[in-house]
């Protein structure tokens, strides 16, 4: 391999293996450095791809029991229905070895070479690579730090991967627990809360802030608080965790409810779910000078660090400009402007307000633009429309009639300021509300759109419907 490129690129997850393969095809020569036996990074091997096989799981496990209604047979007389979770936990990955291998498929194409061991920044252009075949990468024109992020704990909470866990250990157990308690309800918290839930444990989902999802619309972490409730999972907002110790019984945990007071809890395992951390140990930054905020590396719109000849992008980053949430999608994004500038392309930014956030607990939550309250506080003055799922034929023949769509617009101008959905596909249906927002559609142009009918998507095009108070089977 060669030991000068036009870039070098640390790290191969979303953002980083995406910015070398743009890269590449703008007839740059690169080069990606990566420690880990694979590529692909934490959204691959350890976050969005695992979970949602977990997830896909749960979901058939959901229509098999309900096999009655759907007029299934089942082979024996009892007429149970079991899970295997070595067979789960097979599938899951073989999922992953299969898209891991898609990407180094993806280099070999596009004649991208991996650097297998950890970079360190050096100056100048440089890069050592500090194990692995040890030697030093020279970049011409640009250096992309794409070393995501980490599941990080809270003080006083011991993380001891074995009872204590995070992520990393939950995609991975080899039964299902008995319990779990499960502290921080963002997007991985409630997704394996629905995980878990549809396998048959004993759940309780405690969060900090007042409700659930607390980055979505309020209307969103009610509905969504009233299906997990539904479905047996005890959820405490409010609610701060202030011990958690692990001993042959299980953890045992402390809480300060809303009220003041402590509750205790047990239960086999505690998954921390109180959000990522940058990866940024062993990079050189302090050494070099690179400006770093609470860990995070700091660019500008264009992702250019203080330091000449490097930039930055996905989930190690922070900057001035507010809205930048680590999202795989949204590493992608970044990665592909940021190759393009160093190609000598116009630069695009990206705009943080139009990024859709996806989670896939159940039911599934889909998001895009400002919430109604974050509307007010810009001084719109809004209006809402709301649309049930429950009332939709497509809804009803798949049995999933839970949640709504939401939009929020401008009076003034009729602009869609935001789109928030709960309930079957979100995950899917939001790509339209992203275009929507990207295009400044009007409410009116969303509702002479025509939806096929019977879809999902009919309640998108409903709730425009609805914010004009002309919602047809509302």
């Amino acid at each position: 391999m060669a030991s000068e490129y036009d870039v070098v690129v640390i790290g191969s997850g979303t953002g980083g293996y995406v910015a070398a393969i743009r890269a590449a095809q703008l007839g740059l020569r690169t080069a990606v450095v990566e420690r880990a036996p694979v590529l692909g990074g934490t959204c691959l091997n350890w976050g969005c791809i695992p979970t949602k096989a977990l997830l896909e799981h749960a979901h058939s496990l959901k229509i098999a029991q309900e096999w009655k209604e759907w007029g299934l047979t089942i082979g024996d007389a009892a007429g149970s229905i079991g899970l295997d979770m070595n067979q789960v936990q097979a599938r899951k990955d073989k999922i992953v070895k299969g898209l891991t291998g898609g990407v180094e498929f993806l280099f070999k194409k596009n004649k991208i070479d991996w650097i297998k061991g950890s970079g360190r920044l050096a100056g100048k252009g440089k890069i050592e690579i500090t194990d692995g075949a040890r030697q030093t990468l020279t970049a011409t024109k640009e250096i992309i730090v794409a070393t995501g992020s980490t599941p990080r704990s809270i003080p006083g909470i011991e993380i001891d991967r074995k009872q204590i866990i995070t992520s990393d250990e939950a995609i991975g157990l080899k039964a299902v627990p008995k319990s779990i308690v499960i502290m921080g309800s963002g997007a991985v918290g409630v997704e394996f809360a629905s995980i878990f839930r549809r396998f048959g444990a004993d759940v309780t989902i405690i969060e900090l802030l007042p409700r659930l999802v607390p980055v979505e619309d309020e209307a969103v972490s009610a509905e969504l608080e009233r299906s997990f409730k539904k479905q047996g999972i005890k959820v405490l907002t409010g609610t701060k965790v202030t011990s958690a110790k692990a001993g042959s019984k299980g953890v045992d945990l402390e809480a300060q409810t809303p009220d003041g007071k402590t509750t205790k809890l047990n239960a086999e395992y505690l998954l921390v779910a109180t959000g990522r951390g940058p990866v940024t140990s062993g990079l050189g930054a302090e050494d070099l000078g690179l400006r770093l905020e609470r860990g995070y590396v700091h660019v500008d719109r264009e992702f250019r660090t203080n330091i000449p000849g490097i930039s930055a992008i996905g989930d190690v980053i922070t900057f001035d400009q507010p809205g930048h949430q680590q999202l795989a999608h949204l590493s992608s994004a970044e990665g592909v402007a940021l190759a393009e500038r160093i190609a000598g392309k116009e630069f695009r930014p990206i705009n943080y307000e139009q990024v859709p956030g996806c989670t896939y607990c159940d039911p599934e939550i889909g998001s895009v633009g400002l919430t109604e309250a974050k509307a007010k506080e810009r001084g719109f003055d809004v209006q809402v429309g709301v649309f049930k799922f429950s009332v939709l034929g497509r809804a009803r023949i798949a049995n999933e009639t839970e949640g709504f769509v939401k939009i929020v617009a401008d009076k003034k101008y009729d602009e869609i300021l935001g789109v928030h959905m709960i309930g079957p596909r979100s995950t899917e249906l939001v790509a339209e509300a992203t275009l929507a927002l990207r295009l400044e559609c009007t409410v009116e142009e969303l509702m002479r759109t025509i939806h096929a009918h019977p879809t999902m998507s009919e309640a998108v095009g409903e709730a425009a419907h609805a914010v004009h108070g002309a919602a047809i089977h509302a």
